[in-house]
Formats: C-alpha cells, structure tokens, sequence
C-alpha cells in the first residue's frame, strides 16, 4: 500500500505547511489554507512518469543567441498587439484573466481568426467543440489551421501539441486542469501550480506562445495561488461590466512590454470590435450645462486619453457622510476633500460625496486631482464647468498645483477633440510653448476654480 501524506497551502501566496492555520504568517490572508495530498512510495512512478514530458535543455552561449522582428507573432488587432507590448512573443506564456462572460473565450477565438498563417490549437475543458464551433460561426471563423480539442488532462493537452506541432496553443481555463500524478480535483492549488509550470515549460523548449484563460474570484482577482502569476510571463485582465459593451484589457505584468497600455473593445453581435480612439468613446455621452462634471486628460501608457469626471455632493442622513469612490483612489479623494476644506473653506463634513470616472476606466496617475477637485466645487456651488475647458494637475497638500509628466501629448489630445482652454500647472508651461494659446497655467487651485467655474 502506498503511503498518504498531506499537506496545508495557502490559495493566496502558495505557502505551506504541516498543519492548517487561520491565518497565513507569508500573506497574512485569514481562512487561506486548504489541505492537498502528497503521494509516495508506489505513486512516485507516475510522478517520474509526469516528469518525463518535460525535454531537457542545453545551456547557450548569450553570444550565440540571435534576435529578429519575427520573434513576435502580429495579430492584426492593434489593441491587443498594444498591451502585449508589440505582438505576442514566440515562447511566452500569457494568462489572460476577466469575470466570467466578459469576453476572454472571444478575444481568443478572434486572434486565432487573425493569425491566418498560423496553426492553432484551441484547447477547451468547459465547452465541447460542437459549442466553439457555433462561437467561431456567429465570429465569421473558417480559418482551416485551427484545431479543437476538449481535454483536461494536462499530460494529453502536452503530448497532442507535441504531435501537432502548434504556431500558438490556447488552454481555456487553467482551472479546469489537472495533472494525473496528484490526487486533488481540478482548480486546486496544486493542480494550477502544476498544470501552469508544465505549460511553461512546453512554452519555452519548443518556442510556442502559450495563452492560459484563468478565472477570477468574487473580489475581482485571479482565482489560485499568486504563484500562478509569478509563473506566466505576462497577465492581462478585461475590466468592465458585462452590462456595459465596452471592455478594457489592461496588462498587470508583463516581461516583454510595458504594464501601462490599455486596449479598449466594444462587445458588439460580431464579437469584440476595437476602438481606436477611446477619448471621443469616454465622452459620447457627456451631458453639457449640469454641474459636476470636469474633463482631464491622463495618459494610459503611450496614449492620451481624455476622461470625463463626475461628482455628486448631497446632504447627509447620517452621522458620518458617505465617501463613495468609483475608478478611482478612495484614500487620495479623502485627502482632496480634506484640502478644499482646509485651503478653499468649502464646507464637506455634512455632505455625502459621490465620485466616478464614466466610462468604467480605473485611473491611478495623480494628474486627474485636479478635475476632481474642480468636479466637487462645481457640484457644491450647482455651477457648471467651462465645456470648452479640459484641467489637468496634480494637487499637494498646500493646495497648490503641482506638475504632471509629458503635458504636451495631453494637450495636444484636448485641442484635437476640440477644447479651447486646458488648465496646466504653471511649472509645464516652459513645455508647452507650440500650444501656449491654448493652455492656461495655474499655481494654486483656487486659481484654477477661479478659471473655469
């Protein structure tokens, strides 16, 4: 008889231990632990067995290595192509994570649509091929090199790509794997520590990109152990509701490009469509003349783009007001409220104050503090915004107004979308000469409430 052993892992940093606890000493996460088998004796065959799938290696020379412009596969979906930093590159492994039904299984589906001189292998544990095939229908797919495969052992999935020889490989989810060598059910931690590490190195022995679709837990993370994103190369999330049609893939690691691109998409009957140009998107439905409301430019990795701000104060009901905060930092809005009530006497302590970004866009840069602070003057005095005017900056604690990185690109993207007065920190105003008839500077943010209020 074989002997069992177990073990106690932490779903949220990979963590073990002997016994379980309440509360990891790595991570700190509280009811984190859960229990996974550890075969030996008989079982350490097939462990050896397992183990044998993955080539060995022979170490290389750095001299010897060569680089060219076919290292990345191009999509022809500029959006994407962006946020993984120029195309896929060959080798990589990606994990794209989202809520279920944003449209993760899509996006994949189109990018084996778009690479028409690559073979495809399309490897699915939720959905049979009878159901991809009436996806890939409602896509407009017939693109003849893209083979369907529903299995979840992830031995199979290796040995059937080894035999097929894929341009890129697709496993839709990481969750649904499992590795027959351990005992725990598909989706634990073991299982897509595992089933990942063997994906990883397939990805890299045989120089095939490696697309793995992971789902995401209640509070918006990806489900499994963080370890998991420690293995990819790159992680790439859909952000917004699936109420809404617009979706925002946003990389938050990436080996081979920058974390700050963002690619927007609209969920159309034809499936993702891209939209180029996302400032006209964010501002479409701008209503004109109501109060609370600023427009800012912030710059999503290379691209400018111009955001509308909306804030909504109101008497409160209760002993401590509200502070509602969507798209945005929570702790840095207190911290603007506590500056209009310091610097500008603007009385907030009886009002509930309500902020978003429209559009569904979550902005971490400092430049927007400034619309923010305007949009919350704007709604407690009922006075409209100049439409014509777009603010940006970042405010200190003094109440001053503080200067904001590559101003020109921001400008330049406000005056295209016609605005004719761009409040700037008075410090960016050497950078702007080309445009100075368009921008005005500001040091103070009364100032700057001043100017367009």
């Amino acid at each position: 008889m074989a002997k069992s052993k177990s073990q106690f892992v932490c779903s949220e940093c990979g963590y073990s231990s002997a016994r379980w606890m309440g509360k990891c000493s790595e991570c700190n996460a509280w009811n984190s632990f859960v229990e996974e088998s550890l075969n030996v004796g008989t079982d350490s065959a097939k462990a050896k067995g397992a183990r044998s799938l993955i080539k060995s290696t022979k170490p290389i020379k750095l001299s010897d290595i060569t680089l060219d412009v076919e290292d990345r596969l191009l999509t022809r979906i500029d959006e994407f192509d962006r946020v993984l930093g120029g195309g896929i590159m060959r080798g990589s492994l990606v994990l794209i994570g989202g809520d279920p039904g944003i449209g993760k299984s899509t996006l994949l589906l189109q990018v084996c649509k778009a690479l028409l001189s690559a073979k495809t292998l399309y490897v699915s544990g939720e959905e049979s091929p009878r159901q991809l095939k009436s996806r890939a229908e409602r896509l407009m797919m017939s693109h003849e090199d893209i083979y369907l495969l529903a299995e979840t052992n992830i031995e199979q999935i290796i040995e059937h790509a080894e035999l097929l020889k894929p341009d890129v490989l697709i496993v839709d989810s990481i969750q649904t794997t499992y590795r027959s060598m351990l005992d725990s059910a598909p989706g634990s931690v073991g299982q897509v520590r595992e089933s990942a590490a063997l994906l990883l190195q397939f990805a890299k022995s045989t120089n095939t990109p490696v697309f793995i679709v992971g789902h995401v837990t209640k509070d918006g993370v990806i489900a499994g152990p963080k370890v998991l994103e420690h293995i990819v190369d790159a992680v790439v999330q859909f952000e917004g509701e699936r109420t809404h049609s617009y979706r925002i893939l946003r990389a938050q690691k990436n080996r081979y490009g920058s974390t700050n691109e963002i690619g927007v998409f609209s969920m159309e009957s034809e499936g993702l469509v891209e939209v180029p140009n996302p400032s006209e998107v964010f501002l479409s439905q701008r209503q004109y003349g109501s109060s609370g409301s600023c427009i800012c430019a912030v710059l999503e990795g290379t691209r400018p783009v111009l955001l509308e701000v909306q804030a909504l104060t109101s008497t409160t009901h209760y002993n401590t007001p509200q502070r509602t905060v969507t798209g945005y930092d929570h702790r840095r809005v207190s911290m603007l409220l506590a500056v209009l009530e310091r610097r500008l006497g603007v009385k907030l302590r009886e009002l509930d104050v309500f902020i978003n970004i429209a559009g569904g866009l979550t902005v971490e840069e400092p430049a927007v503090d400034l619309a923010i602070a305007i949009a919350v003057l704007s709604s407690v005095r009922d006075i409209p915004v100049d439409s014509k005017a777009c603010v940006i900056g970042e405010i200190g604690l003094g109440g001053e107004v503080r200067a904001i990185g590559q101003p020109l690109q921001r400008v330049q993207e406000a005056i295209r979308l016609g605005f004719e007065r761009i409040i700037v920190p008075k410090a960016n105003l050497k950078s702007l000469a080309e445009v100075k008839k368009y921008v005005v500077g500001v040091e103070k943010l009364k100032e700057a409430a001043d100017k367009v209020l």
